[in-house]
């Protein structure tokens, strides 16, 4: 491939895309507005599930998803950034509990790894959680599940892309798309850089909205904030992904927590020059959660909290592949990100360079919103 395939934006999708393009022998420059995993990949939790995609092709390419985080995991002498550690989930309201037993069923229909354990069984897991906290029996346990460090990640995927040739560009947004005879042809950045394209690769989670603005295509986002709130260090055995119905948590290294409920994500405020932040009432609320929940971390302090934004296509699925209306414009794009990315980069990637992967990316494709042909 003679010319560059930009890739605009630098955290999990962006990172994934480019390695896998760099591997495929491509000349690639990634763009990032600001640092690498600066914006959503750092600020999400991060769980690597199958569980939360309940379409059948969805959840297929979940799990799909998941087995490439073990593969590279496996393949790479340092790829500790990657937890299997499993995924305990129960409620304790009478509606939620049969949502949570409808998800098991639907799962364990696809063929998913998911098992019923009681309270003694689960406090084998989580010896240091209080048994008053847990309920007596269907307490949903998935085994293959975890999380990963997106920092780390991220870091991994990028430095691979740049030992193969990439160039890595940050703190410069792209601004511009010239577009001829029906092709993106370079793209212009805010420094006044333009940059020739025989591809470009839309990862630009948040913003992915406005960067297809400028290729002329109308991508619909339904972009949502997410607060994340880091503890102190902990003296507390908490090993894995937690869904309670108070608070989820994980393990955030150092000994430190990552705490997280969608009630947290309504407390973002937003001042009149654009800065967010987080009620601190939610942020005690979610910090007594876990508390109760593990009383070992009584002590536990909040460290920080991160606001993100999430970015979720109009239908919540995901969005990769080319477009059909301008060939050489691709989307790599979803809520999920950090689960998908691996999996999806290396798809678009491989489409992008000639490779034909229709029936893995045809539930995803942009033109599910606008149908070609019917404007």
């Amino acid at each position: 491939m003679a010319e560059n395939v930009v890739v605009i934006g630098a955290g999990a999708y962006g990172a994934a895309v480019a390695a896998s393009l760099a591997r495929r022998g491509a000349r690639v420059v990634i763009v990032e507005a600001g640092t690498p995993a600066g914006g959503t990949s750092g600020a999400t939790f991060a769980w690597i599930n199958a569980s939360s995609k309940q379409s059948h092709p969805y959840h297929a390419f979940g799990v799909a998803a998941m087995d490439a985080h073990r593969r590279l995991a496996a393949e790479t002498p340092a790829g500790d950034w990657y937890h299997e550690s499993g995924n305990l989930q129960w409620e304790t309201a009478d509606d939620e509990h049969e949502v949570l037993r409808r998800k098991v069923a639907t799962v364990v229909a696809y063929g998913y790894e998911v098992r019923w354990l009681s309270r003694a069984e689960a406090l084998k897991l989580e010896p240091d959680v209080d048994p008053a906290a847990l309920p007596a029996d269907e307490i949903a346990y998935f085994p293959r599940e975890g999380w990963v460090e997106p920092a780390r990640l991220v870091g991994h995927l990028l430095s691979k892309a740049v030992s193969r040739g990439a160039e890595l560009v940050t703190d410069d947004p792209v601004v511009s798309l010239r577009i001829a005879a029906g092709l993106v042809r370079a793209v212009g950045l805010a420094s006044g850089r333009s940059i020739s394209a025989g591809a470009v690769v839309n990862c630009a989670g948040p913003r992915a909205g406005a960067i297809a603005g400028l290729a002329g295509l109308d991508l619909p986002m339904r972009n949502t904030h997410g607060v994340l709130v880091h503890t102190s260090p902990v003296t507390v055995s908490a090993s894995r992904v937690i869904h309670a119905p108070d608070v989820h948590l994980r393990p955030d290294g150092g000994g430190r927590l990552l705490l997280h409920t969608q009630a947290i994500d309504s407390a973002v405020r937003i001042s009149g020059n654009g800065e967010m932040s987080a009620d601190g009432s939610a942020v005690e609320t979610i910090l007594e959660a876990s508390r109760v929940l593990y009383p070992g971390i009584r002590a536990a302090t909040v460290e920080k909290v991160r606001i993100g934004e999430r970015p979720i296509p109009g239908d919540g699925l995901p969005v990769l592949g080319r477009a059909a209306e301008l060939p050489n414009f691709h989307f790599a794009v979803s809520h999920s990100g950090v689960t998908l990315s691996v999996h999806a980069g290396d798809l678009v990637a491989a489409e992008v360079t000639g490779e034909d992967r229709g029936d893995e990316l045809a539930a995803f494709r942009f033109e599910r919103f606008h149908p070609v042909g019917a404007r």
